[in-house]
């Protein structure tokens, strides 16, 4: 390659750089936390999720599975989507098994739930991501994703419609006889598309998420639950 061609390409990349630099913008750390009603060393991890759900640089999402229901507790959150979003990141991180109550961050890094100091330092930081908008007007959803590096295969775009908050009162199993506040509950996730890099936009009907949902998030995640490459939320109710 000729000295020209190298410089050439040199600015290429750097005009790329300054292009994504200036399109990106400050995202949340998303923090997913698996969790079950039934499981005894949950409501501690639930506890920092209730903390982190004020904050406004990190997006904490209550996943409730369903394999702990037989166990004595039916929990009335919990959706078999969890469970299976768990299990996607136990083959993505080439992890022998799911257990609770288990965190991931920003989709590429696992921790206890419960370990504070752990959590502390894995949410540490400033993200930056995919400049990504989410607006209502009239029922509608308005979904903007910017422009941004071509990923290495094609990203995903997720909808997550989640409850702000709830109180439960436990009447069987390992908890029984408490009562568990809960924070960011998701009630549905579901899948809105591809991302290859280039502007997107997409539109979702409010009436088509459940009744009890209060606010949703836009992931864009690497394909097959990889790191996350944006993510925005927004109030409905």
């Amino acid at each position: 390659m000729s000295h020209l061609w190298r410089s050439i390409v040199l600015l290429s990349a750097l005009a790329t750089g300054a292009a994504w630099a200036a399109q990106a913008q400050i995202r949340p750390v998303v923090y997913e936390l698996f969790t079950s009603e039934g499981c005894s060393s949950c409501p501690p991890a639930e506890f920092i999720v209730n903390e982190l759900a004020q904050r406004t640089d990190v997006l904490a999402l209550s996943f409730h599975v369903d394999y702990w229901d037989p166990l004595g507790w039916r929990d009335r959150y919990s959706l078999a989507e969890a469970t299976e979003r768990q299990r996607g990141y136990a083959r993505a991180l080439r992890q022998p098994s799911v257990y609770t109550p288990q965190a991931i961050v920003d989709g590429s890094r696992d921790l206890v739930g419960s370990q504070r100091a752990a959590v502390t330092q894995a949410i540490a930081g400033e993200r930056v991501g995919v400049a990504t908008t989410v607006s209502l007007e009239a029922g509608i959803l308005h979904i903007r994703i910017g422009e941004g590096p071509i990923p290495s295969s094609v990203a995903d775009v997720l909808l997550v419609g989640y409850l702000r908050q709830a109180a439960t009162h436990i009447g069987r199993g390992e908890n029984s006889g408490r009562t568990l506040t809960e924070s960011n509950i998701v009630r549905v996730l579901r899948p809105l598309g591809p991302w290859n890099g280039a502007p997107h936009d997409c539109q979702l009907e409010v009436a088509s998420l459940p009744d009890e949902t209060t606010d949703v998030a836009v992931l864009i995640q690497s394909a097959g639950q990889g790191a996350i490459l944006g993510a925005v939320r927004q109030s409905i109710r």
